[in-house]
């Protein structure tokens, strides 16, 4: 396929008039419209206003989406333990098949090719099948919780880790690669000192599997870590092994000066949900000192309870102003480090290799957007457009390892009104009450 527009191929590169060309799972080529035509004139055609990488969501909750707007204006620890666990421990098998259909549902039409997914403690399979299903690329993992949790999710410590390694015997690699696991302790509260150090064994002992948790979300969260182990939270994480490459934290909002020198000597990935950090008042994330240490930081949804959507462009928006605002400085968190954070780091961060721009070699995961709108005219620079005033329902084409997933607007590898039917009904019949 020949794919034509105005292509931001990378946080440095735009090609007002240029062209990327696809084969099977890969980009063979990106440049000039004029060129690519000529060198490749028998490709099927499709054009959209701009192209670009698809965005990779670095930590999303699919199976919450039954819950969109259930817990508004509570803290962390409320919502969590009030509203959204009880929640997730009522989900049948079926409601939770229909909840990680609509959350993949919503990133394929708003651009989002791959993510980090933190799904529940039961019923995991359930959401690896819909993932497989939509085509969505995806670092999935089932929820590990064996203390403090309520009725339905709290297991004993060996069977949930058993139960994680026959997922990643099932579905670590699953879809030609596109399916990949993460070992996923719910955080430090709700997981014994057994069930931490047992994830790590876990994960070493698949090559290829990576580890996915919360860390430092919010100062009651710490306050408990550290009266139960002595240790503030990122300390205690390191200690048990949950840390390193190989590990995502979702938030880090409240890291001291000895925890960021922990997350930067060992190479751990942070995952920035702005959105979810101001619905729950949780803080502002100290994103620019992290990446002045070099910390990979990825950029990330959270769970429609808490956000209230999977859009990646009002997450690029809201990830560049808190910054702005928080710092008084003008220039904290610009378009070009938001657009990286989107894209590349996200792609690291889950351990997708060459995800993330569109390079010649590359997998082939590319989204187009419309600009025939108001807002977004006129474009004096596309990389500020795509920061401050794009929307998720501006993208019309979502292509995942060269797999067109929509086009048009039309979602074409499952049926997007039925999907929210269910959905509907099955949101319905929830006792989402306190």
């Amino acid at each position: 396929m020949l794919l034509t527009g105005t292509v931001v191929a990378d946080a440095d590169t735009v090609i007002e008039d240029g062209a990327v060309v696809v084969e099977d799972d890969e980009i063979v080529a990106v440049g000039e419209r004029s060129d690519c035509l000529e060198t490749y004139p028998d490709h099927k055609r499709h054009s959209c206003d701009v192209l670009m990488p698809g965005t990779v969501g670095a930590h999303v909750h699919s199976v919450q989406s039954l819950g969109r707007g259930i817990a508004d204006d509570t803290e962390l620890l409320d919502w969590l333990f009030e509203y959204v666990l009880p929640m997730e421990a009522e989900l049948s098998a079926t409601e939770m098949r229909a909840a990680a259909e609509l959350g993949y549902l919503e990133l394929i039409e708003s651009g989002t090719t791959s993510c980090i997914d933190h799904l529940s403690v039961a019923h995991a399979e359930e959401a690896f099948e819909a993932a497989r299903e939509l085509g969505v690329r995806g670092r999935l993992g089932k929820v590990l919780m064996d203390k403090e949790s309520p009725p339905g999710l709290l297991e004993d410590t060996d069977d949930a880790l058993a139960e994680s390694e026959r997922l990643i015997e099932r579905y670590h690699g699953a879809a030609d690669g596109r399916i990949q696991y993460a070992v996923t302790p719910r955080f430090a509260v709700s997981c014994t000192e057994s069930c931490l150090r047992g994830s790590r064994e876990l994960a070493d002992a698949y090559d290829g599997v990576r580890i996915h948790t919360h860390a430092s979300e919010n100062r009651g969260e710490i306050e408990t870590v550290e009266n139960e182990t002595g240790r503030r939270n990122v300390h205690w994480l390191d200690e048990v092994g949950l840390t390193g490459e190989d590990v995502v934290l979702a938030h880090c909002v409240w890291t001291d000066e000895s925890e960021r020198e922990v997350l930067a000597e060992t190479g751990t990935n942070v995952t920035y949900c702005p959105s979810s950090n101001m619905k729950l008042a949780s803080g502002v994330a100290p994103v620019l000192d992290y990446l002045d240490r070099g910390i990979n930081v990825a950029l990330g949804n959270d769970g429609p309870p808490c956000n209230n959507a999977l859009d990646p462009f009002t997450e690029m928006r809201q990830a560049s102003l808190l910054q702005k605002v928080d710092r008084l400085e003008p220039q904290a968190l610009p378009a070009r480090t938001v657009f990286e954070m989107a894209t590349v780091n996200g792609a690291e961060a889950a351990g997708f290799e060459r995800v993330g721009k569109l390079r010649e070699g590359w997998k082939a995961d590319v989204i187009g957007l419309e600009t025939e709108l108001t807002r977004a005219t006129p474009i004096h620079d596309v990389l500020s457009h795509l920061t401050f005033a794009a929307h998720g329902d501006d993208v019309t084409f979502t292509m995942v390892d060269g797999e067109v997933l929509q086009r048009d607007g039309d979602v074409l590898v499952a049926d997007a009104g039925a999907i929210r039917e269910r959905a509907r009904e099955f949101a319905a019949g929830l006792d989402v009450a306190p």
